[in-house]
């Protein structure tokens, strides 16, 4: 490797230090330059003293005796200095006893000296008497020519210019010599040995010790490159290990050592492959575990990780009747069963693995029992590639999550349709509000104490224009999903507080308005500042305000949740708990957490009298919130009976169609209206 000339650290050391040595000395001459020209000024008004002094005494007699004619000597005598122009000899109130003037001298310097010296200077001397008196006679005037001075200073300054400037540049080359001995050439020389170093051999050819530098920065230099040329050496073989290593990591997953997605597509492509030569059918199973966050927040993480671990054992137990086995990701895994006649064997392998999930999991992870759905895709009827046959097991096992759990379940065509309908559903929900699609509708909650209308329940409905009336548990979904349940949800609180308003300028007093919150709400941070701005907008009373959170909404992230929850008690709102039963039902997070009320999920309700369990699940909720002293108010009565049974043991309040089905905010007026009359016909 040659180095450029140009790019040589000599050529571009030599020019720095030339230009700062060329630079430093212009610098120091101008500043000689100055000093002299202040010594110049200096020596015109010394000889101008010199001047006056030496014809002081004839200047005196001169004007004592009034002799002109020795006045007219003395002048001459003056004028034999060339740099005399006027002279004068005389009292300054009388003419003058003899003077004289001269043109100034014309030098070719004087555009130069001039601005420095000045053209000319005039000094003057009093011409007095001897003592004892002293008596005043006149003065001695002199103008001195600053030409001959200025001469002199030009070619002085002359002279201390270029020889500073020399000096300096003298002494920057010399500086260069001293730099280039002693830096760049032992560089040159140690340049030369790197370029002959293997780069896989780095410690076969070791620099040499420079010599006259072997206790300097460079020899402490050459002796650290040496040391990290055998470092380099050693590590080598380590760093091909690690290669090695991370090359199995980015094929096969960390904690269970299966394939992951990478290498299970490779392999997977294979498999297609041989298929498609012996038009054989392969089925690709996808194992997703059902609600394994749970797992995870109600023991460990290392416990979740524990069991994970023992599902990939069990899998490999059918590892007889697989192609591949990959973990994809989470509590995610693939199978691939390859040359298989009938889909029937796919169902069989895939129900055989349900079964073992049955098995509880070993005495250290505390008989934990799991449970998965399964999506099923077949080749080639399903797909042709790998992309597409994992990506449709994938989208059938979450479909058959959102509908039952805990089976398996094949890929069928109207997955893409469904899939394509729910990609157009989220599109349109992200501007429902502003078409104006969104409305809400009241259900009455009904006191059991006098059967009085003490609230109603705020619900959200979607008219679309294609597909009509969408239910909620479809697209609030999709709504936490894309994020957009925020905007939605500030809607809805904002509508129903409006309408809470108007009832309540109507006369319905003590009136409650209850809003669901989903838990994307719950864990925003604006929520507590949204709700205390739009109870202050509307100026609802305190408590009139009801906000419902769900169980798994809360587990989430408790510890945010519970902050939230005291923000908005603070705020005026009350809280309830809905579909309670459903979830953790931990009598801990009940105590800690600022709760007013609890929602008995229907789904206990609407079976409570042919189910004992589920009426034993309702009384047990009932004594539990009296016990809290919470409000307790049960969803989904629709019969006399259930009602019946509710109040027996204690429960506050009632909701269903029992009363009234949900309804817009006008018929519910009417309702109200109905209801208040009744109240005082009754009375």
């Amino acid at each position: 490797m040659k180095l450029e000339l140009k790019n040589s650290l000599s050529v571009k050391l030599l020019r720095v230090v030339l230009l700062s040595a060329l630079i430093v000395g212009v610098v120091l001459s101008c500043a000689q330059i100055v000093f002299d020209a202040y010594k110049t000024r200096q020596a015109v008004a010394n000889d101008a003293a010199r001047i006056l002094d030496m014809f002081r005494d004839p200047s005196t007699q001169a004007v004592y005796s009034l002799d002109r004619e020795m006045g007219m000597q003395v002048i001459e005598g003056l004028f034999q200095d060339t740099a005399v122009r006027i002279a004068s000899i005389g009292h300054p109130n009388e003419p003058m006893l003899a003077d004289k003037t001269r043109p100034p001298l014309q030098t070719a310097t004087r555009w130069l000296t001039d601005p420095i010296l000045g053209q000319e200077r005039t000094f003057t001397t009093q011409l007095v008497g001897r003592g004892p008196y002293s008596e005043y006679y006149g003065d001695l005037s002199i103008t001195l020519d600053t030409a001959p001075y200025g001469q002199g200073f030009i070619m002085s300054s002359v002279i201390i210019f270029i020889s500073g400037v020399l000096r300096a540049m003298a002494l920057g080359l010399a500086l260069y010599l001293v730099y280039h001995w002693l830096l760049t050439r032992p560089l040159k020389q140690i340049i030369e040995h790197l370029t002959q170093i293997n780069p896989d051999r780095p410690s076969e050819h070791k620099l040499p010790a420079l010599k006259g530098h072997e206790k300097n920065e460079l020899g402490m230099w050459i002796n650290t490159a040496n040391q990290l040329l055998e470092s380099i050496e050693r590590n080598t073989h380590l760093r091909h290990e690690a290669e090695n290593t991370l090359l199995r990591m980015a094929q096969y997953d960390f904690l269970t050592g299966l394939p992951n997605r990478q290498q299970l597509q490779s392999q997977l492509d294979k498999i297609l492959i041989d298929a498609g030569r012996l038009q054989r059918r392969v089925a690709v199973l996808c194992v997703g575990l059902d609600d394994f966050k749970s797992i995870n927040e109600q023991f460990t993480y290392q416990t979740g990780d524990q069991l994970l671990l023992a599902l990939a054992d069990r899998l490999r137990a059918h590892s007889g009747r697989l192609g591949a086995l990959a973990r994809l990701g989470g509590d995610q895994f693939a199978l691939v069963q390859a040359d298989i006649d009938q889909p029937y064997q796919a169902a069989e392998l895939a129900q055989s693995i349900l079964d073992d999930l049955e098995a509880p999991f070993g005495p250290d992870l505390q008989e934990i029992r799991l449970r998965a759905t399964i999506g099923i895709t077949l080749f080639p009827e399903d797909g042709d590639s790998t992309e597409k046959l994992l990506q449709k097991a994938e989208q059938t096992m979450t479909l058959a999550k959102s509908r039952s759990r805990n089976r398996y379940q094949f890929y069928i065509a109207s997955v893409d349709s469904e899939m394509r309908r729910r990609r157009e559903l989220e599109k349109d929900l992200r501007e429902a509000i502003a078409r104006g699609q969104l409305f809400l509708a009241y259900q009455p909650q009904i006191s059991y104490r006098d059967h009085r209308v003490v609230g109603v329940e705020a619900l959200l409905r979607w008219q679309h224009p294609e597909h009509g009336l969408v239910p909620p548990d479809q697209f609030i979904p999709l709504a936490e999903q894309n994020g957009s349940i925020i905007a939605i949800g500030e809607w809805v609180m904002d509508q129903a507080c409006r309408q809470l308003r108007e009832w309540l300028d109507q006369g319905f007093n003590d009136l409650r308005m209850a809003v669901n919150l989903s838990t994307v709400q719950l864990h925003h941070a604006e929520l507590p500042r949204v709700v205390s701005n739009f109870l202050q907008i509307y100026r609802l009373p305190p408590r009139s305000l009801e906000l419902e959170v769900t169980e798994t909404g809360l587990m989430e992230d408790i510890s945010t949740a519970a902050q939230h929850l005291l923000s908005l008690r603070r705020s005026g709102a009350l809280i309830a708990i809905d579909d309670f039963g459903t979830g953790y039902s931990s009598l801990s997070y009940l105590k800690s957490l600022p709760l007013d009320k609890i929602k008995i999920d229907k789904s206990f309700v609407q079976d409570l009298l042919e189910d004992d369990d589920d009426a034993t699940i309702v009384r047990a909720i009932i004594q539990l919130g009296k016990s809290l002293g919470m409000q307790v108010i049960a969803e989904g009565v629709e019969t006399l009976e259930q009602e019946r049974y509710i109040i027996s043991e204690g429960c506050h309040e009632g909701q269903g169609y029992l009363y009234s089905k949900p309804l817009p905010a006008r018929e519910l007026t009417a309702f109200l209206k109905q209801a208040q009359r009744s109240q005082a016909v009754s009375l």
